[in-house]
């Protein structure tokens, strides 16, 4: 229930005083925040939080970001003097803290100096882990001698200055004050000697920078997981770059080692899915970005596969989970938000993209930078808000990308955000067989709403219209909550929807609603559910035709829909993305639908004619001209069918696509 129309957003007050730093630089002021780099809807802005490297540092390379909540966040990158070197130059882990959900920072302090002039030694790479539950967070780097990455000899041994170091430090009071160092080169770099080595050794390793993940789920809930990736001796006496997880189950007391996956997987990331499993996702050659999954909590993952929907330059990039506290198995827990410079080429054209289904497409993207950008990190720094630090061409600032759910654009089944509520719906009588006993005019459809609280304080949730009954006060059944608490929640099952002639004759009907909240969370929004089918043969919002998974969306989500509706007789550009979960080659054709030109024969056709196994395509050809009843309601539901092959099989069905907004 992502369509959104007519949505007013209240903000609330976050202009908290910064905390007082004792600072090795002068405080830098933020710069004035730069133009969007795409129309609404939505909110977005950009922001220089670094300012221009300050003496003894001549670069700011890698950056790191945490949200701890109540608009605590944390920003670190590399300090490097004398240039952009990585380690061992004697680079420094810097920091700057934000008490307003990243609108305005203090001021810049050290956290792990480097030492420059004989002996030399130097921190890089941060990258925080937040332990929501203990109330602290650690900060990984690596910490090198005389060797970095590229340089280190086999063994763990930290006094030995060819050997290259891990270390983590922990702060218990929101980043203000940090421990000292606590090397752990010992687990995260196995293999004592350097004469002697044996298979699972590891000559030099790092902690990838950025952001690392606690589980929430499961028989793990509770691990904190940093991603690692290391250079490690094979069997046959060769080495490959291999990820692997460092873990712990006790808050940070002592850490483990998972086992090494894959090859060519240099920096990675983790995201733990909607069903508690994690999903490793790397930088590696290619042109692609590499995906492998964890059932044990992140210590063995299973097979690695290409992620062709994931474009990348071999490049560092980010992932998280939308709804970082929502349920297990819910609607929210399944979106996913990836950033990267997506391009096979060229470290440019940052782009935020969002999954709906923990990964499997990644059908909805908007653009942060259209420049070069390098790395980059994503967390979600307030309730409605996310922030992407990234690099700067010739690493001369850290820059800051702050933007909302609703500039975003994605469209998954049934999750509407109001601020930071979010509604869900679904029909309750799903045992019902719509093939035998479709639904016909004047019958009612069971419907139930689940609304969510992922804001900090109490709010009230209102419904107030739509095509359900009871729903609105006044009386009994209605789905109004009125102090509705800080990660709250409320089912409302008593919705009825009794079914038209025109709606029995189409096969489905729009679940079309308006909430309204107060209080922490402030706003109005028009909801638009996935189509509900009435009968057989029907599927809505993500479809699976013959093992061939169908996603579609609108593709002009730069236009301002409050600006410029469209109107009777315009046109709608739309795109769909095919893939093929199987392991035979599909032929995929569609044979009917409100979409031209989609159907063979005939040139944009959406028809592929052997699609190869675990392959996908993207046709954006289609449009739909939108009628006067279109226009009168304010949206349109792509309505179309397809037959999927492989041999002499045939599998067809209808799909209904999610309401497209048009004004």
């Amino acid at each position: 229930m992502t369509v959104l129309k007519k949505h007013v957003r209240g903000r609330r007050g976050v202009m908290a005083a910064a905390a007082t730093f004792v600072a090795v630089a002068l405080a830098l002021p933020v710069s004035a925040a730069q133009a969007a780099p795409a129309d609404p809807p939505g909110t977005f802005s950009t922001a220089n939080i670094s300012g221009a490297p300050v003496a003894p540092f001549a670069s700011y390379r890698i950056p790191a970001l945490v949200s701890l909540g109540n608009g605590v966040a944390l920003a670190a990158y590399d300090g490097r003097p004398g240039g952009a070197a990585d380690s061992p130059n004697p680079n420094s882990i810097v920091l700057r803290r934000s008490t307003d959900g990243g609108v305005t920072w203090g001021a810049q302090t050290v956290v792990r100096a480097g030492v420059t002039g004989s002996p030399k030694s130097g921190y890089s790479d941060p990258s925080f882990v937040y332990d929501e539950e203990a109330g602290k967070v650690f900060l990984f780097s690596v910490y090198s001698k005389d060797q970095g990455f590229g340089g280190s000899i086999f063994g763990n041994d930290d006094a030995n200055r060819q050997v290259i170091s891990a270390q983590v430090s922990e702060s218990s009071d929101g980043g203000l004050t940090w421990s000292a160092p606590r090397l752990i080169t010992n687990v995260a770099k196995p293999g004592a000697s350097a004469s002697s080595v044996a298979p699972g050794d590891v000559r030099s390793m790092f902690a990838t920078s950025g952001l690392g993940i606690q589980l929430k789920y499961g028989p793990h809930a509770g691990r904190l997981i940093q991603q690692f990736a290391g250079d490690v001796r094979q069997a046959d006496g060769t080495n490959a770059i291999q990820a692997y997880s460092v873990y712990s189950d006790d808050h940070g007391v002592t850490w483990k080692r998972g086992a090494f996956t894959g090859t060519q997987m240099d920096e990675n990331k983790v995201v733990e899915l909607s069903d508690g499993r994690v999903m490793l996702n790397t930088r590696a050659g290619g042109g692609y970005r590499k995906v492998a999954i964890s059932t044990d909590g992140g210590i063995t993952y299973g097979p690695v596969t290409q992620d062709r929907e994931l474009p990348d330059p071999t490049n560092n990039a980010a992932i998280t989970r939308v709804f970082p506290d929502a349920p297990a198995n819910s609607r929210e827990a399944k979106i996913l938000l990836f950033t990267n410079t997506a391009s096979q080429s060229a470290r440019s054209n940052l782009t935020a993209r969002v999954s709906c289904d923990d990964g499997q497409t990644w059908p909805f993207s908007r653009q942060i930078n259209a420049g070069t950008s390098g790395y980059s990190t994503v967390t979600r720094l307030t309730p409605d808000t996310f922030g992407v630090l990234y690099e700067s061409p010739g690493f001369t600032s850290m820059n800051l990308a702050r933007f909302d759910d609703e500039w975003l654009g994605y469209a998954c089944d049934d999750v509407n955000v109001l601020d930071s509520i979010t509604i869900s719906g679904a029909r309750t009588d799903t045992s019902r067989n719509l093939t035998t006993t479709p639904y016909t005019a004047g019958q009612a459809v069971p419907y139930a709403f689940t609304v969510r609280n992922h804001g900090g304080g109490t709010s009230a949730v209102t419904p107030t219209s739509g095509n359900f009954s009871p729903l609105v006060a006044p009386g009994a059944g209605n789905c109004r909550y009125l102090a509705l608490p800080a990660a709250g929640s409320y089912d409302c099952g008593t919705p009825r929807h009794t079914v038209t002639a025109a709606e029995a004759s189409a096969g489905y009907f729009v679940p079309n609603t308006l909430w309204s909240s107060t209080g922490d969370s402030t706003g109005s929004s028009q909801v638009l559910g996935t189509p509900v089918p009435l009968r057989g043969g029907i599927q809505a919002g993500v479809g699976s035709v013959g093992g061939a998974t169908i996603v579609g969306y609108r593709s002009d989500g730069a236009r301002d829909l409050a600006a410029s509706p469209y109107a009777a007789g315009q046109q709608v550009s739309y795109t769909f993305q095919v893939t093929n979960t199987t392991s035979t080659t599909l032929a995929v054709t569609p044979t009917a639908g409100n979409l031209t030109p989609f159907v063979p024969t005939g040139a944009g056709n959406c028809r592929y004619t052997a699609l190869a196994p675990g392959q996908s395509y993207t046709c954006s050809t289609p449009i739909h001209t939108v009628t006067a009843a279109e226009a009168a309601q304010n949206y349109f539901v792509p309505d179309t069918s397809w037959t999927v092959t492989s041999g002499a099989t045939s599998t067809s069905a209808r799909l209904l696509g999610a309401p497209v907004n048009l004004g």
